[in-house]
């Protein structure tokens, strides 16, 4: 994205917290400029949506946040990025969840900061993580 737009990538945990209408979270997606949903993150509250007994409800939250959002894709990039945060990890002894890592590099990927409440994410070079 080299258009200088600058984007804010949602966790899964963002993700649910937004459609809770958390203040805090609809304060701080309301002040980006571009919404960044990574594939991954996508795939964990769509099977948490699949669970719900208010699944409808979310299906249709999530569809209107995805029409003025971008989707994060997975390319050859991104794997490039993963591996390096693999090896990093491990140097440091400082595993993550493999879901993560994926966000993670695209979060290095596309430069964007990530909302999130994982402290782990902090151990990865190169992402800032925003929390609320």
């Amino acid at each position: 994205m080299g258009s200088g737009v600058e984007g804010l990538i949602l966790d899964t945990n963002a993700l649910s917290e937004a459609a809770e209408k958390n203040p805090a979270i609809i304060q701080i997606l309301s002040a980006a400029p571009q919404l960044a949903i990574p594939v991954i993150a996508l795939g964990e509250y769509s099977a948490g949506i699949a669970r719900s007994r208010h699944g409808a409800y979310y299906r249709e939250w999530l569809d209107r946040l995805l029409a003025d959002s971008l989707i994060l894709d997975v390319t050859n990039k991104t794997t490039h990025r993963y591996a390096a945060i693999v090896l990093e990890l491990r140097q440091i002894g400082k595993p993550i969840p493999t879901n993560d890592i994926w966000i993670a590099a695209l979060c290095r990927q596309h430069n964007f900061p990530l909302l999130s409440r994982d402290r782990h994410f902090d151990v990865v070079s190169g992402v800032q993580r925003v929390e609320w």
